[in-house]
């Protein structure tokens, strides 16, 4: 139980004394620690809420409220409480609490983390790149926070499903189909799949514009690769595989693994069979020779996705599941995949790592799939864009979309400059694996420390920087706590060691370990990995802190060995919080 909850539960015991009945009994981190570690509003609440039903005359002061909570609050071994400002209560925790939870946490693998999420199932669908393109900068969002959540959802205790929904179906295999055999290169699809493949999409693309006639031949091809057409089937089939092996080099860069790659033509079979079900049940109806998904009229407009509004007033603004020529859409598979997700993955959640610009299609997806009666408890977890020091959409010089692959490597290599010029002795194979483990941490903490629907700036120079808000930062706190264990003649025995308090530095420092139980849950509240980068930061640098202001080996016993398991706690909880973002501490740097 985290201190927080020890409190809660002391407070809702006080509470129930008092008042005679169950009552809330919220306690908060306080904002400003010279008044205490928590606060609670409870009095004041509460009087509020006696207010609104008692005479004038029998009204409850909430200063006198909490007054008598505080009389009835059994606080002993934890901490004291005292009332401030308009009623509320204040609580310090003891120094000897804070020690026995540091010893607590000492021997647990969790580290003080709550199961919340035994015993549920989530789906979390991110990443999602089209094949035979290659993956751009602006998939960095999508796949670092969807990893991430993943990770930190398994450390909760959830059962996670990842899943990568990837583009492996549409027309612009036509395109593809028609370039292979064409204009098809088999030496550079050998060497480099993906680039490849762009080329033969550009080319064609390109003369498509220019040419009616290849237009219709892209087309064609199309239709024979839908109809099942052997030659066009195993073309595909190709593409996809080599697509798949580009793309797996990057997630192997950046430590990224999937439990399924279902993509959208997993469930082609399935789309006929669901219109009609969807037309029987009334969920959608025929317009203009489509089949389309209009509103059920039970939301206000304000509220409703299916209509918009225009100068007119309120508009219908449908959800095309067939088009008039046959053709199936976005909206179609993804409610095949919602079906696959819930009654064959028993799915209890479901969580979309997607950009802003797709709201309005998940907004309508996940009505249509309620009325349908697939409810997967949907959330779409949206993000903005990254941009390039001159605050625009990050771009090569010829306008076209960096690559991912290019700022990774480009991340590994600056940071193997950086690793030359602090530690030109470093072995020539450890430091190339540091610069790899500081380059690719650089980048995904740099995406990791934002709020997730703000725009960022990707600015190299602050984000490899060893000193401020940065992985880096974060990594060579590690490197330096695992220094001091370096010098130790024998292993550190944290089962027998007495934890001791006195410093300010040393209760701050176990006051931070202490928060991590806490902040970790908070960050599914609203899919905020930001939570967790912001508290590694504050625990670095209360370690900075105590490490300046409390010598360690030179001290004497029990204060030694005491100071040493407040390094090792602080340790394992940066290296356990920073393995959650995806991001590894190199042993050196």
């Amino acid at each position: 139980m985290t201190l927080l909850k020890a409190l809660e539960s002391r407070l809702s015991s006080a509470l129930q004394q008092v008042l005679g009945e169950a009552s809330p009994a919220h306690v908060t981190p306080a904002a400003d620690l010279r008044f205490g570690d928590y606060q609670s509003n409870a009095a004041m609440v509460l009087a509020r809420e006696k207010a609104k039903s008692a005479p004038p005359a029998q009204k409850t002061n909430p200063r006198a409220l909490a007054q008598q909570i505080i009389d009835a609050i059994d606080l002993s071994g934890l901490a004291t409480a005292e009332i401030a400002g308009p009623g509320f209560i204040n609580f310090r925790i003891l120094p000897e609490a804070y020690a026995a939870h540091v010893k607590k946490l000492l021997g647990d693998d969790q580290l003080g983390v709550p199961a919340v999420g035994q015993g549920q199932t989530v789906v979390i669908d991110f990443s999602a790149p089209n094949v035979a393109k290659p993956m751009h900068v602006g998939h960095i969002r999508s796949t670092i926070i969807g990893d991430s959540l993943c990770r930190i959802a398994r450390f909760l205790g959830f059962r996670v499903i990842a899943d990568n929904h990837i583009g492996d179906w549409g027309t612009q295999f036509g395109m593809i189909l028609h370039g292979w055999k064409t204009a098809l290169d088999s030496q550079a699809l050998q060497a480099d799949p993906i680039p490849e493949l762009l080329r033969l999409y550009r080319e064609v693309n390109a003369a498509t514009k220019q040419n009616p006639a290849i237009l219709e031949a892209c087309k064609a091809e199309l239709v024979k690769l839908q109809a099942g057409d052997e030659q066009n089937l195993e073309i595909w089939k190709q593409c996809i595989e080599l697509s798949k092996q580009g793309l797996q080099r990057i997630y192997d860069q950046l430590d990224v693994s999937f439990d399924h790659w279902l993509g959208e033509s997993s469930y082609n079979e399935r789309l006929p069979s669901l219109v009609e079900e969807l037309l029987e049940k009334g969920i959608a109806r025929e317009s203009e020779g489509a089949v389309c998904i209009f509103s059920d009229g039970k939301k206000i407009p304000e509220e409703d996705p299916f209509k918009i509004h225009k100068q007119d007033g309120w508009m219908d603004n449908p959800a095309i599941v067939r088009k008039a020529d046959g053709g199936f859409l976005y909206a179609t598979t993804d409610l095949a995949t919602i079906e696959h997700r819930i009654d064959e993955w028993n799915a209890d959640q479901i969580w979309y790592v997607v950009g802003v610009p797709q709201q309005l299609h998940f907004r309508q997806l996940f009505d249509a799939a309620e009325r349908w009666g697939k409810n997967g408890n949907f959330r779409h977890v949206a993000f903005g864009s990254i941009l390039g020091e001159d605050r625009k959409l990050m771009k090569t010089r010829s306008g076209d979309n960096v690559q991912l692959a290019d700022v990774l490597d480009e991340a590994v290599e600056r940071a193997a400059k950086i690793i030359t010029e602090k530690n030109p002795a470093l072995p020539a194979e450890e430091a190339a694996q540091a610069a790899k483990t500081i380059g690719i941490g650089a980048v995904k903490f740099a995406e990791l420390s934002q709020g997730r629907l703000t725009d960022y700036v990707f600015a190299w120079d602050r984000m490899l920087a060893l000193q401020g808000d940065t992985a880096p930062y974060l990594q060579y706190s590690s490197v330096r706590i695992r220094s001091i264990f370096r010098k130790l003649e024998q292993k550190l025995e944290t089962a027998t060691t007495e934890i001791v308090l006195h410093a300010p530095e040393e209760i701050h420092l176990a006051r931070l370990h202490a928060r991590f139980g806490e902040v970790l849950p908070s960050t599914l509240d609203d899919f905020k990995p930001n939570l967790l980068a912001n508290y590694l930061l504050e625990l670095a640098r209360a370690f900075h802190s105590f490490f300046e202001a409390c010598p360690v080996l030179k001290s004497d016993e029990p204060l030694r060995s005491s100071r040493l398991a407040l390094c090792e706690l602080s340790a394992r909880i940066l290296e356990t919080g920073l393995g959650l973002l995806g991001i590894k501490c190199p042993e050196r740097m």
